[in-house]
């Protein structure tokens, strides 16, 4: 690959994520909540009740950033701590019925989103999109 073709690379990489981030801005200004807090709700509402460091760990963030995140949501309504039940040391977070709500509205707009960009591609071109997006997202 070219300098040129890597310029190129880039520039649309950093195109999409300008649009990824304007998509998700405008989808979070409508709950109240920042992109970050939706996509913990996702996650946490997509994998089930998780402990501190894996869900860190999910939204590549610090420990002490996430403890805040979750003291927010859950002060307002959107998380719970329940003791693990395996170990009883530690807390799993869980969603309330409010951030279970938040979670189906915003998993909709996730889904319609990823509909919209398939709809652009042929059957191999999206099958071959997501393999790369996969692989890409286990590398960096």
């Amino acid at each position: 690959m070219t300098e040129e073709d890597l310029t190129q690379l880039s520039e649309t990489i950093i195109q999409f994520y300008e649009k990824l981030f304007s998509w998700e801005q405008g989808i979070a200004k409508n709950t109240g909540l920042s992109p970050q807090q939706n996509h913990t709700i996702e996650i946490v509402g997509s994998d089930g009740p998780l402990r501190m460091k894996p869900l860190a760990k999910k939204l590549s963030v610090t420990m002490g950033s996430l403890t805040v995140m979750i003291d927010r949501l859950e002060k307002t309504g959107y998380v719970c701590r329940q003791k693990d039940p395996k170990d009883g040391r530690g807390f799993n977070i869980m969603l309330t019925d409010k951030g279970e709500a938040v979670h189906k509205e915003h998993h909709a707009y996730h889904l319609k989103l990823a509909e919209d960009i398939i709809s652009l591609l042929d059957p191999k071109e999206a099958s071959n999109f997501l393999k790369t997006l996969r692989k890409i997202n286990r590398t960096i």
